[in-house]
């Protein structure tokens, strides 16, 4: 055990040790109209991204998904389907993270919200820049997967 993984407790002096675990996310690959749903982040790592965040304590992975797509989206989503996860340690600069992506399609009008400053359809080949996070590689692998399976959302 080192020292970075040890804290002492201010109360009895009790060496503690610290687990850093990796955070649990979602992120939705919304068809909408002709295309996919991107958001531009308000926070850094500025750029485009697909819709998604963090799993609430207490939460399931489904739930997070369409409260995250809802809240920067404004958009319903349904034939939610898990695609694949994505657990690259770098694949977030600010911490590890280990995300779910699901595919999903939207329903309502769309419109940016929370953590979103804008929103927008986009045609899967042709990517605004700059996109953040691994969503360029996640996104050709929903591209490459939509070539394989055409007409309608099938589990990988």
């Amino acid at each position: 055990m080192s020292e970075k993984d040890v804290i002492i407790c201010p109360n009895c002096g009790e060496k503690i040790k610290v687990y850093r675990n990796p955070f649990p996310t979602v992120d939705i690959i919304i068809e909408y109209s002709s295309g996919i749903v991107l958001v531009s982040r308000k926070n850094a790592p500025y750029g485009w991204a697909l819709p998604g965040g963090f799993v609430d304590y207490g939460e399931s992975l489904d739930h997070a998904a369409r409260r995250e797509a809802y809240e920067e989206t404004s958009l319903s989503i349904h034939d939610l389907q898990m695609f694949h996860v994505y657990s690259d340690p770098d694949r977030d600069p600010r911490f590890h993270t280990i995300t779910t992506v699901f595919v999903a399609r939207g329903e309502g009008v769309l419109r940016a919200n929370d953590d979103a400053v804008d929103a927008v359809v986009v045609d899967p080949d042709h990517l605004p820049d700059p996109v953040v996070f691994d969503h360029a590689k996640i996104i050709d692998d929903y591209r490459t997967w939509k070539k394989r399976f055409s007409g309608g959302i099938v589990i990988p």
